[in-house]
């Protein structure tokens, strides 16, 4: 089968997909259903599988859809990995867990964000706290990242003050007050919230339940949106120099970027979800990497973002301009081409591959 036929064209198909391998690889699994409902009324579920022993003290963790309309690509790397015969297995004491559609709200209404307006991977702070990071940058910039009306002369002037802000800080400037979160904009851009969204909540819990007995778990995590065209760059948002990074770096080699070296596409963010699933599981030693596929040019991507916000906030879903934005969106976060979906197995099936191994030599 090739690895086209993996990948799908919606939420619910994916799901299917999803299903059907895990019963043909005698995958055991469990699913958690989320409060609300697909757009042709269908129910919404984060399912999970597992190969291996349940009681395994090393474990990788596959996850997809941690920002919805992204579900696309590791949805069909996790079917490809129950599938495909020549597909990375799990050794002796070892076991892997696929977290099919981390945000599944988000994948089938193809949003990057929760059913709760907010960014997965923006929202793994201490809420009871309340005392959120800063952004001033994104604060001065709100009203042109997501204006109240979307037509030329408005985003002319939008367009004008990227201009104006980035000729004092840079594009990298620019990319980090637009990206690295903000608790002040509801309705922004990664915007993080003010309480644990459900998926937040359900991964947690999902931890807790099936990595009890693991000691040592690597957490792989797939994101499209930045960079080149398919190609998946790896990134450990854990401080250099610490054991986690460190062995992200052996495991998966010299391409391993991290935001805070300035080396990688993505703007140092606060409140991931790999690094608080780290801070979630203290007894566990982790390893966790990001895998970022690009689709489109950054601008683009920026581009069908703050349109998807524009639209949900202040416009009409059911109109052409509506129509058009959603489809933008899956174009943006899905490279729906043989091409894209060949390189996206590649090298998603070989850090995988490169996880298991690192595991079994703990």
């Amino acid at each position: 089968m090739p690895p086209d036929a993996y990948f799908a064209a919606t939420y619910a198909d994916a799901r299917a997909k999803f299903l059907t391998a895990c019963l043909n690889a005698g995958a055991t699994t469990w699913r958690y259903r989320h409060p609300e409902t697909g757009p042709d009324g269908e129910s919404l579920y984060t399912d999970a599988a597992r190969l291996g022993a349940p009681d395994a003290e090393r474990v990788v963790v596959v996850s997809s859809a941690c920002h919805g309309v992204e579900g696309f690509c590791g949805s069909g790397v996790q079917v490809g990995l129950l599938s495909d015969p020549n597909a990375p297995r799990p050794p002796d004491g070892v076991a892997m867990i696929l977290v099919h559609a981390l945000n599944p709200y988000g994948f089938a209404w193809l949003r990057r964000v929760t059913h709760e307006g907010v960014d997965l991977n923006r929202n793994f702070v201490d809420h009871s706290v309340g005392d959120y990071p800063q952004n001033p940058g994104y604060d001065e910039l709100a009203d042109a990242i997501v204006p109240r009306s979307w037509d030329d002369p408005t985003l002319e002037k939008a367009q004008k003050r990227f201009e104006t802000y980035m000729q004092t800080h840079g594009f990298e400037g620019l990319q980090a007050a637009v990206s690295m979160g903000q608790w002040t904009h509801p309705d922004g851009l990664f915007y993080g919230g003010t309480a644990p969204t459900w998926s937040r909540t359900t991964i947690e819990g999902l931890c807790s339940e099936h990595l009890k007995h693991a000691r040592h778990a690597a957490f792989i995590d797939f994101h499209t949106g930045l960079g080149p065209y398919g190609y998946g760059e790896p990134i450990c948002a854990q401080p250099p120099g610490t054991d986690h990074y460190d062995r992200a770096r052996v495991w998966f080699g010299d391409k391993v970027t991290n935001p805070a070296n300035g080396d990688s596409s993505s703007a140092d963010t606060f409140g991931d979800m790999l690094n608080g699933l780290a801070n979630f599981l203290p007894q566990t030693s982790c390893t966790s990497v990001v895998l970022e596929f690009g689709v489109e040019p950054v601008l683009d991507t920026l581009d069908a973002l703050r349109a998807e916000a524009w639209l949900t906030n202040h416009g009409d879903p059911q109109s052409e301009l509506g129509r058009a934005i959603k489809a933008q969106m899956r174009r943006t976060f899905y490279g729906d081409e043989p091409e894209w979906k060949g390189k996206i197995w590649s090298q998603g099936s070989e850090r995988v591959a490169q996880a298991l191994a690192g595991l079994s030599g703990l």
